[in-house]
C-alpha cells in the first residue's frame, strides 16, 4: 500500500466559510498580521490579540466541513496508517469530517497554552489576559497557535513521514510560508511523487509532478475517488 502524506492549508477551509489572509473583508484584512500574530505584540497587547483570536475561534466552531474534508477523511479510513494528514489550518474542521488525529502543525484555535509553564487544555469560548493558568496560576493564557517567528509543532514525524512517502499531496495552500513551503522538494528528493490541489496554481506549483487546480470542494473528492479505486 503507498504511503501517502497529506498537507492542508487555508484554501480546503476557505468553502467552509473561514477566510484566507488573502480575502477581502475577512478577519484578516481588517488586522496587520504584525499586529496579531507574534509573541512580541503579544506581550505588548495580550488584550487586542486575544479579541482577534476569540472572533476567529467563534467563526470555526460556526463551521461546517465541506466536501473535500469529509473525503480526507475517508482517504485516512481506508490507508489507515500509511497515511498521514498534515494541516496548517488551525480549525477543527479535519476533526468535524471525521479525521482521526490530523498533525496541527500551526496549533488549534480550540486549545489554550499558558505562556508561564506551556501547560496545554481546551480553550474557553473566550480567552482573557487576566485568565490564570489551570496549572499554575499565572495570568499567562494564549491561544495555543504557533505564531511568525515560533517553531511549528510535530516536526519530527513529519519530516520522518516526508522521508518514507511514495506521494506527496498539497491541498489549499499559497506555497509561500515556510516550512511547509519546502515540505514538496523534501518529498520530491526521497523519491515521492507529488501532486498539487489548489484553486490556483501555487508559488511552489513548479515543483510539483502533477497540478490540478479547481475548488478544493470537487477536486479534493474527485481525486480521493481515483485513490480508493486504484485500491490506493
Amino acid at each position: 500500500m503507498p504511503r501517502v502524506v497529506v498537507l492542508t492549508g487555508a484554501g480546503i477551509s476557505a468553502e467552509s466559510g473561514l477566510g484566507t489572509f488573502r480575502d477581502a473583508g475577512g478577519l484578516w484584512a481588517q488586522h496587520r498580521i504584525e499586529d496579531v500574530a507574534t509573541p512580541e505584540r503579544f506581550a505588548r497587547d495580550p488584550a487586542r490579540v486575544h479579541a482577534f483570536y476569540n472572533a476567529r475561534r467563534a467563526q470555526a466552531r460556526a463551521a461546517r466541513p465541506n466536501p473535500a474534508h469529509l473525503a480526507l477523511a475517508r482517504l485516512e479510513a481506508a490507508l489507515g496508517a500509511a497515511f498521514l494528514l498534515v494541516t496548517q489550518n488551525v480549525d477543527g474542521l479535519h476533526e468535524a469530517a471525521g479525521a482521526r488525529n490530523p498533525r496541527h502543525m500551526h496549533g488549534a484555535l480550540d486549545r489554550a497554552l499558558c505562556a508561564a509553564c506551556a501547560h496545554d487544555w481546551d480553550a474557553p469560548e473566550a480567552m482573557a489576559p487576566e485568565d490564570p493558568c489551570p496549572a499554575c496560576g499565572a495570568p499567562a493564557t494564549r491561544p495555543d497557535v504557533v505564531w511568525f517567528g515560533e517553531i511549528p509543532h510535530h516536526m519530527d514525524e513529519i519530516g520522518r513521514a516526508l522521508a518514507a512517502c511514495d506521494l506527496f499531496v498539497s491541498i489549499g495552500t499559497s506555497g509561500e510560508v515556510y516550512p511547509a513551503a519546502g515540505f514538496v522538494q523534501e518529498a520530491a528528493l526521497n523519491g515521492a511523487r507529488t501532486l498539487e490541489l489548489n484553486l490556483e496554481p501555487s508559488a511552489g506549483s513548479a515543483f510539483f509532478d502533477e497540478a490540478r487546480h479547481g475548488p478544493a470542494s470537487r477536486i479534493v473528492p474527485a481525486w480521493v475517488e481515483e485513490v480508493l479505486a486504484a485500491g490506493g
